[in-house]
């Protein structure tokens, strides 16, 4: 009987190991690492584990977004990581009757000392597309995103970014 149950196990615990993940540094304004986010491929999207260390960012609410180039070099500006991941097909915002982009994500909440923890989901977008020959950025933003204003929901300046390559 303890056999049955630990093949179970065993088998129940092969799928998940079969999804391909990539761990991500996140850096600062200052370009140094202030967490890690975790993506996990999922059959129709992307799992999205994202933990930000005590002191990492401003307590608030923060737009969340995948870009479309991996290039986090411009420490602080973070702008060569190009516009939202699918920009221009569909209109910008979650609550966008014509969008919403496969870059879009709810906002992230940093809490008085600096630090989040999230499980996200996205069904907008897949781990390989984000991985493609120039691949992706998660960009964090200033400000909170109202997921409907253009072309970013008002969220305001790059304050960290991660390479997804």
């Amino acid at each position: 009987m303890k056999r049955m149950f630990a093949a179970a196990a065993l088998a129940a615990a092969l799928p998940l190991s079969a999804h391909a993940a990539d761990t991500i540094d996140m850096l600062g304004k200052d370009g140094k690492s202030i967490g890690q986010v975790t993506l996990t491929a999922a059959p129709k999207g992307v799992l999205i584990d994202i933990d930000i260390k005590p002191g990492g960012l401003p307590a608030g609410k923060h737009g969340l977004h995948f870009h479309e180039t991996a290039d986090c070099s411009d420490v602080g500006e973070y702008k060569k990581s190009g516009s939202h991941a699918g920009h221009g097909e569909g209109k910008h915002g979650l609550l966008n009757p014509g969008g919403p982009e496969p870059g879009d994500l709810p906002n992230l909440i940093v809490l008085a000392d600096g630090s989040a923890q999230a499980a996200l989901y996205s069904n907008l977008i897949k781990l390989d597309e984000l991985k493609d020959a120039n691949g992706s950025a998660l960009l964090i933003h200033a400000d909170k995103d109202d997921h409907m204003s253009q072309p970013i929901g008002g969220a305001g300046a790059r304050i960290a970014c991660g390479s997804i390559k």
